[in-house]
């Protein structure tokens, strides 16, 4: 295949999952019995400018239609880091009234709420239909197109040039990621400045993180990765946070290359540095990844099948992608595990893709008593130990699978 950034042959493989359905492809009592789109889901590794990538098999629109699942809302601990988001940026760049906000990936509204709330004019652009509709309730000015340098280049010319873009947890989304990032180079006014968070590469071998692996992730990256793409379309990271969310991720800061005056941060090159010693551009730092991940699998489904012949109820929470990811793998049926609960009512009353367990309210954790609750979500494991913390009244314990089994 060759690499979707630099157009190099790409051979080294990284890491195999077998197939699966996409992992946001919830079935309906009405598909339960149709047959399902599996794809296979294997990841490369560039050796020249060092992206990992899914091989190509699903087209984007198949991966986000109109019925894509995913509301960021139903997670307070990220609702808080989206209003700090905000807070933190209006007071480094100086945003106000005068200023102009568009997010890519809007989803349903979750940061740009903080954004109005501020009386700083906004927009989101968020293909997914549900999610943009969600949006629009809350008042926020929605466009329902993919992003790329073509839409970027319509709102320039209608007079929507930004002091800031975000992207959210988006850039490992895009099958064409030229031409995306090629987008923001144009968006932005002439000192604007545009971020952007993903999970970092580092995080996801270093703690085995395999379950993030999904079709609708087209790209892993690593600052070193994202820098060379950046700078061949336009843009100059200038700074990094590393920050906790989704197991590990960072916060790239860009301006326009041939515009921007913000300095290069000392943590910039800090990060880089460390990508460096790791080894991040040698091909030894991502060999055996596969054998851990096989471990985890193993160690799964032999702590499901114990539980089982115990006589122990088990059942999962939190019905997200990454959690079919690992079900997946794994091979897991409804005959290991009955249900996965979630908060989220767009959910509920479906099946997960492949496994096709069903999705349910929490109501039956309470009515099933279990006494294993796996948590699919691992990056938001303390606060839905927290928000389930009346199953100690009966001696339940939390199962996380990721890193390594364990429980508490």
């Amino acid at each position: 295949m060759k690499c979707r950034h630099c157009h190099h042959e790409t051979t080294h493989p990284f890491l195999d999952l077998g197939s699966s359905p996409p992992s946001n492809a919830y079935l309906t009592t009405e598909t339960l019995n149709k047959p399902e789109k599996w794809f296979p889901l294997k990841v490369m590794v560039c050796d020249h400018c060092w992206l990992v990538q899914t091989e190509d098999f699903a087209d984007a629109h198949e991966l986000f239609d109109a019925d894509y699942a995913y509301f960021s809302s139903f997670s307070s601990s990220w609702l808080a880091h989206a209003q700090h988001y905000v807070e933190s940026m209006v007071g480094r760049f100086k945003l106000d009234s005068n200023s102009r906000v568009i997010e890519i990936a809007a989803n349903d509204g979750y940061l740009l709420q903080y954004v109005q709330a501020q009386n700083i004019p906004c927009l989101g652009i968020e293909p997914t239909h549900s999610t943009a509709e969600a949006a629009r309730g809350k008042g926020i000015e929605i466009i329902e197109e993919f992003f790329g340098v073509a839409l970027a280049e319509k709102l320039v010319a209608q007079g929507y040039q930004a002091d800031l873009t975000a992207a959210n947890n988006v850039l490992a989304h895009v099958p064409d990621i030229n031409d995306f990032v090629g987008g923001f180079s144009r968006l932005l006014k002439p000192n604007g400045v545009s971020t952007f968070e993903f999970p970092h590469l580092v995080n996801l071998v270093q703690q085995n993180q395999f379950d993030t692996i999904y079709h609708e992730h087209f790209s892993y990256l690593s600052l070193t990765s994202v820098k060379t793409i950046f700078e061949k379309n336009g843009l100059q990271v200038f700074d990094v946070e590393e920050i906790p969310t989704h197991g590990g991720s960072l916060r790239v800061y860009a301006q326009r290359s041939d515009t921007g005056t913000h300095p290069s941060t000392a943590r910039l090159q800090d990060v880089l540095n460390k990508e460096q010693t790791l080894g991040i551009d040698n091909l030894d730092f991502y060999q055996h990844f596969q054998e851990k991940v096989n471990r985890i699998k193993n160690d799964l489904i032999s702590f499901l099948i114990e539980a089982q012949k115990t006589g122990k109820k088990v059942i999962a929470y939190g019905a997200a992608a990454k959690g079919n990811t690992l079900l997946n793998f794994t091979g897991v049926r409804p005959d290991l595990l009955p249900y996965v609960v979630d908060k989220n009512p767009a959910k509920q009353n479906k099946f997960m893709p492949g496994s096709r367990i069903p999705i349910v309210s929490e109501e039956i954790i309470r009515s099933e008593r279990p006494d294993y609750i796996l948590i699919l979500p691992w990056n938001i494991k303390q606060e839905v130990v927290a928000q389930l913390d009346y199953v100690r009244d009966w001696s339940a314990k939390f199962v996380t699978a990721i890193p390594m089994l364990t429980t508490q």
